[in-house]
Formats: structure tokens, C-alpha cells, sequence
């Protein structure tokens, strides 16, 4: 998992891939530690690249995506906001949405 160290380098990921995972956690977060490895296991079985920020070091983030909460998780597909989900992720709901992400071939749900 790579991670995104400001806004601008953001924008350019977003526009660059298109289809990703973003992670976003903050700092002092439990749920988040606990979380982002169980995340970062997925990554080997899809074949989009996923990303982490951190919300306390890029705020601007936070606000452009309008996060209210941590961890975050967010699918994108065709640089369009595709699926999202706060706080408490069922782990078989985020992989039931990044398989329709992988089958989507384009289609917004």
C-alpha cells in the first residue's frame, strides 16, 4: 500500500490510475490500526493498487472528500467515487464491492 503525503500528490494519483482503494485513518486511532492490515491483506487479490493517508497530516483531503471519521475507505473507479465505508467496515462488504469494481468495466453503481 502506497501512501499519499499531500493533497497534490493525491489529485495526480487519482487522476493517474483512475481505479484504487484509498485507506484514511488518523492518528490515536485504534479501529484504524486494526483495520488497516486487515485492508492491506486484499491487496493481492485485486488487481487496482491501493493507497493510505493520513487525515491528521493531510487535512485537505479530508475535507475535499468530506470525511467526517476513522478509518475511511473509499473505491474508486474512473476517478469517480465508487463505493465508501466509515468507521466500522464489514470486511465481506468491502470485498463484495471491490469484486463490482473489478466486474464494473466502467458502469457506476
Amino acid at each position: 500500500m502506497e501512501h499519499i503525503d499531500s493533497y497534490d500528490e493525491w489529485i495526480g494519483t487519482l487522476e493517474g490510475e483512475g481505479t484504487l482503494l484509498l485507506f484514511v485513518k488518523t492518528d490515536n486511532c485504534s479501529v484504524c490500526e486494526g483495520l488497516l492490515p486487515q485492508v492491506s491483506a486484499l491487496e493481492e487479490e485485486y488487481a487496482f493498487p491501493f493507497y493510505a493517508a493520513n487525515a491528521a497530516q493531510v487535512p485537505e483531503l479530508a475535507g475535499q472528500l468530506s470525511l467526517f471519521t476513522a478509518p475511511v475507505v473509499i473505491l474508486f473507479k474512473e476517478g469517480r467515487e465508487f463505493a465508501r465505508f466509515a468507521r466500522f467496515v464489514p470486511m465481506a462488504d468491502l470485498k463484495h464491492r471491490m469484486d463490482e469494481l473489478e466486474l464494473s468495466g466502467g458502469q457506476y453503481e
